[in-house]
């Protein structure tokens, strides 16, 4: 299949355009219903690469350690963002669980994890296997992550607590944080501009 990385389709209207380099701080937009089709990029390759890095130490972190810890007379607990989507399947709104964790566990993680392995590649101007799949998976997955959310449900819940138990934010919600910042400014970059910052590996030569 032939792809045409110097083209762009509106998401709103479907009008398709030949793209051209913006200068700093410039917004490409559709003519036909002025959509933002695309911004000017601030972050080369490393720079990209850097932040996602850094949004997968805090992904692990965010997830690893609890997010609040809940004292009541001498009596304390402490829940991971694991924890509380476990907690919300057994009880009597346990199909809530399953989109709390994929929007805020497993799709951030495969977003982070794609666009690492994109990136990764892309530092040497070459595209990694299964680039185009990885290219489509995430532009899909861009408005499912909802970190922010989640951060938003936290803090109502430590503020709502905190009148008759003593709350404090653990580590993970400091995470989950900083997450957010680190989320929106890698997945909102312009994406379809690794085709072209990237060739294609050469298919393989047979054996004389």
């Amino acid at each position: 299949m032939r792809s045409f990385s110097d083209l762009i389709v509106c998401e709103h209207c479907d009008s398709v355009y030949r793209r051209r380099p913006l200068r700093a701080g410039e917004v490409a937009r559709c003519g036909r219903c002025a959509a933002v089709l695309y911004r000017a990029q601030r972050l080369d390759v490393d720079q990209w690469l850097a932040l996602t890095l850094a949004a997968a130490i805090t992904f692990v972190i965010a997830n690893a350690c609890p997010v609040i810890h809940i004292s009541l007379r001498g009596l304390h607990n402490e829940a991971t963002l694991w924890e509380s989507a476990a907690v919300l399947a057994q009880g009597p709104i346990a199909l809530i669980a399953v989109p709390f964790a994929l929007s805020i566990i497993v799709l951030p993680f495969v977003q982070i994890s794609l666009l690492a392995w994109v990136l990764l590649h892309a530092r040497a101007g070459r595209r990694a296997p299964g680039f185009a799949p990885a290219m489509r998976a995430l532009a899909a997955l861009r408005p499912w992550s909802m970190v922010e959310v989640c951060l938003l449900g936290l803090l109502v819940a430590v503020v709502k607590l905190s009148s008759f138990l003593q709350v404090l934010p653990g580590a993970g919600l400091w995470a989950t944080a900083g997450l957010m910042v680190l989320i929106t400014l890698i997945a909102n970059r312009d994406i379809h501009r690794l085709w072209e910052l990237t060739e294609p590996q050469p298919p393989p030569q047979a054996g004389a």
